[in-house]
């Protein structure tokens, strides 16, 4: 009969979490998830498997926190929509995490050599992606935003933003600073109008001569010898 656990699981995939947050997969060891979490080595492959089975592990945990939150923004009033965008852009109180964001960092890091990891940060960028596109939407409806604007667009311009700013908090930029750039975002799409659709570039081939006689030509006819004569003027 195997022993009972001593330990949280949750707590110690936690622990692993902000291990490789900070250090990155390849760049964690056994040992120092084993200093991380309290674990030995040992317990730590009983428990989870290699080092790979635990990091999937924490990031499709991580991944599934992810898409919670995107799908808890898009509740609420429509007319805060873009409150719910901005707040999720904007710094929290207090300062950033310098761990940054694990979803980034695997994905960074892992995706061209890992499918599993490769598929579920896909799938997790979808849900932040759909999320606000949604979020425009609702804004559109509550009259905040050009409704001829593409929603698809605006939203993947809220994702790819949270992306750098993720980065420059990470590089120790200043809540200040950051959340500036969150509320010239937000304002930014409020005001947006929907671009034109953009046509094809004109022919640049010339217009058709008309010939000698057709309507709107201005070309006089020539003399048998070739010449164009002066009005008036009879041949030589």
């Amino acid at each position: 009969m195997a022993r009972p656990r001593k330990f949280d699981e949750d707590d110690v995939v936690d622990a692993a979490r902000r291990q490789f947050s900070r250090t990155g997969f390849h760049g964690t060891s056994v040992d120092d998830l084993s200093r991380a979490t309290g674990l030995s080595k040992g317990s730590l492959y009983g428990a989870f498997g290699d080092k790979a089975a635990l990091f999937h592990r924490v990031f499709d945990e991580y991944c599934t926190a992810s898409d919670h939150s995107a799908a808890a923004r898009v509740e609420g009033p429509e007319d805060q929509a873009l409150d719910r965008l901005r707040e999720w852009l904007r710094s929290p109180e207090g300062g950033h995490d310098r761990l940054g964001c694990l979803l980034a960092k695997g994905t960074a890091e892992l995706a061209f050599e890992d499918e599993a990891v490769a598929a579920r940060s896909l799938a997790a960028f979808e849900a932040l992606f759909d999320s606000c596109r949604r979020l425009v939407e609702q804004a559109q409806r509550a009259g905040h935003v050009d409704p001829a604007a593409d929603p698809a667009v605006l939203g993947g311009v809220v994702v790819t933003t949270h992306r750098g700013l993720e980065a420059l908090s990470k590089a120790g930029v200043d809540a200040a600073t950051l959340n500036r750039i969150a509320d010239a975002t937000i304002d930014g799409i409020a005001l947006a109008p929907a671009r034109p659709q953009v046509q094809g570039p004109r022919s640049r081939t010339s217009p058709r001569r008309a010939a000698p006689g057709e309507p709107g030509t201005s070309r006089r006819p020539r003399s048998p010898r070739g010449r164009q004569e002066a009005p008036g003027v009879p041949p030589a």
